[in-house]
């Protein structure tokens, strides 16, 4: 046993893995505690990772160097890139996951990195000198010291499960809840609050009637998350089903409203409100006659089915009744009944933009501890918290992603800036610069930063440059070459397209929305050999920027103008009271969450454009 590391990772879920594989990776000594090492990387809820805008924050973590896209490649046993019907800046891939091999991948990659330690018990203490973190303190009273700590706590702090009348202390159905270091982090001046999630009844497939529901094939040509060679897309699927309740359902779940929990008070805390409880969808939404239901698989050779979209914390009894009325359920079997969960969380206002915390020195936070719901969201912060804690305590500049770089930087300057009272949940509908945030640019955005900080390998940068040589030597030999009418009218008058009267050249033709690069592969066989040398995601990215080139254009222009606003330093010792000019409001954010720049100032909620002007004219701008 060792006592002295670098930085303690206190968690093993989501953001524990990667904050513990990313500053590891990095050249710091890690010590990963948790209180079970035989879930670690365990998918609590849904076997499932990515979605709409989630799909691009795993792939933003694979640019960076992460884990999280190749474990997900490894255990996935179907890929459907959502959205396709949208503009690709909506485009996002989804994987449906093999649970046990996904928890078995992150466990093989922590344990092949000799820097990573593990430890099972649970930590109750941080300890302390002044106001700097130096380790923690175990259950069993052993302290490990550390220059960093990093706390991904997930649901288990003070967790309290709840099904129907019946609760009990737990972080997850089976785990105990972890106590102490809310009790103690409070004392410091932290505040706290409490959050709720929740999940379905698991239940066995073998009792299903598949023929009732909708199959829910994956895509015909699959992809797969990370940019590297190290993984390979799937040959073979499985597939999901879709049903749907209907009103004997509702009658049934309704019977129980008077022993939820929901209803009755017991819970106080406020779930996701973009994932809600059967009985809270009937509840709000009680003009509809039913609501869609996901059948997903937990795994290759399982027969355990998740049922999405089923998550409840009433009675046992009353759940099982009422899947029974659900098509394709009359037979079912129960695994385990659904419940909620409520847990502590501590606004992440509390934060820096590192995910240091304010109070405490080289404390950091990263996951649901935050205030986040979500594998991906959690694994975000992780990789964050882990890469920022190492050049931390190395003396290194802070290593932070803005708003039009990645989702995971709208996603932190969201928490830290304007906090969260519900979990938190990525859309891109969040990010304003979506257009520049697609999930096919991830690597040609992020890569290079990546491999400065020593997470991206030589061999990813290097894969991403000869990706990024190909797609603008493709793009001006686009709009270099020329077709002839004879060659082309025919295709696009089956495209239903104008034709042409002249010579025009190919990017011409693909700026138009009916006609794609694919479209153009077989025009004559000069233009399918030529075709031939580039990838699908090459000629993917090429059609992309072709037909948004002028979007891309301007969002380029207004986030460089935004960017200039993040450069306007605010000195760490202005007292915004004393600016008489700003509103009230802004006086008390401003104070609260400390500012470092007038971009971040500005996207505070409550501080208005007009107080944003009175702070530069303060600042002589």
């Amino acid at each position: 046993m060792h006592s002295n590391y670098d930085i303690i990772v206190v968690g093993a879920g989501h953001a524990g893995c990667e904050a513990a594989y990313s500053s590891a990776k990095m050249g710091s000594k890690v010590l990963l505690i948790t209180m079970n090492m035989n879930t670690i990387a365990q998918m609590s809820c849904n076997p499932a990772m990515g979605g709409v805008a989630k799909g691009q924050i795993v792939r933003e973590i694979d640019a960076l160097g992460g884990m999280s896209g190749i474990i997900s490649d490894k255990s996935m046993i179907q890929f459907r890139m959502l959205n396709k019907s949208k503009g690709p800046a909506m485009w996002s891939p989804r994987t449906q996951n093999d649970r046990m091999r996904f928890a078995e991948e992150w466990r093989l990659a922590l344990e092949s990195n000799h820097n990573v330690d593990f430890w099972q018990e649970m930590v109750t203490n941080i300890l302390l000198e002044g106001d700097k973190v130096v380790g923690v303190k175990t259950s069993m009273g052993i302290e490990f010291h550390a220059d960093a700590v990093i706390l991904t706590s997930g649901t288990f702090l003070n967790g309290v499960i709840h099904i129907g009348e019946k609760q009990f202390g737990g972080g997850r159905t089976g785990e105990k809840a972890s106590t102490g270091i809310t009790e103690q982090l409070v004392t410091l001046g932290f505040e706290a609050g409490r959050m709720k999630t929740g999940t379905p009844p698991r239940v066995d497939g073998r009792s299903l009637d598949y023929s009732k529901m909708e199959e829910q094939a994956g895509d015909e040509l699959a992809e797969k998350f990370s940019f590297s060679t190290e993984t390979k897309p799937l040959e073979e699927q499985r597939s999901c089903y879709i049903t749907y309740t209907n009103p004997e359902v509702h009658t049934e779940l309704e019977k129980g409203f008077e022993k939820s929990p929901m209803f009755n008070g017991r819970i106080q805390g406020l779930g996701p409100r973009y994932c809600p409880s059967i009985e809270d969808k009937i509840n709000r939404f009680a003009e509809r006659n039913r609501h869609q239901i996901f059948v997903e698989p937990e795994g290759w050779n399982t027969v355990e089915i998740y049922v999405n979209g089923f998550s409840t914390s009433l009675p046992e009894d009353i759940q099982y009744k009422a899947l029974t009325k659900v098509p394709g359920f009359e037979n079912v079997k129960m695994f385990r009944p659904g419940y909620a969960i409520e847990y502590d969380y501590f606004p992440p206002t509390q934060l820096k933009n590192t995910l240091e915390t304010k109070i405490i020195e080289n404390l950091f936070f990263a996951g649901q501890i935050n205030g986040t719901t979500g594998y991906e969201e959690a694994a975000c912060q992780g990789l964050m918290a882990g890469i920022n804690a190492h050049e931390k305590i190395n003396g290194k500049p802070e290593f932070i992603l803005n708003r039009a770089e990645a989702y995971i930087g709208v996603l932190i300057d969201d928490l830290i800036n304007k906090g969260t009272d519900e979990p938190y949940r990525m859309f891109t509908s969040r990010a304003e610069h979506r257009i520049l945030l697609r999930q096919d640019n991830a690597d040609i955005r992020l890569t290079e930063k990546g491999h400065s900080i020593g997470l991206a390998t030589d061999e990813r940068l290097a894969q991403m440059k000869n990706r990024s040589q190909d797609l603008h030597k493709l793009l001006n030999d686009l709009e270099q070459k020329k077709v002839n009418p004879n060659d082309i009218n025919e295709l696009l008058d089956q495209l239903n397209s104008a034709p042409i009267k002249h010579r025009s050249s190919v990017k011409k033709l693909i700026k138009r929305p009916q006609v794609h690069i694919n479209d153009l592969l077989h025009i004559n066989e000069d233009y399918s050999s030529y075709f031939a040398k580039y990838d699908k995601a090459t000629l993917e990215g090429a059609d992309i920027y072709i037909k948004y080139e002028d979007y891309i254009d301007k969002e380029t222009k207004l986030a460089e103008r935004v960017i200039q606003l993040e450069g306007l330093v605010i000195r760490d010792s202005m007292d915004f009271d004393k600016i008489t000019a700003l509103s009230s409001e802004a006086k008390e954010k401003l104070g609260k969450i400390r500012p470092k720049t007038i971009g971040q100032a500005s996207r505070i909620s409550g501080v208005s454009p007009a107080d944003i002007s009175v702070l530069m004219v303060h600042m002589g701008r």
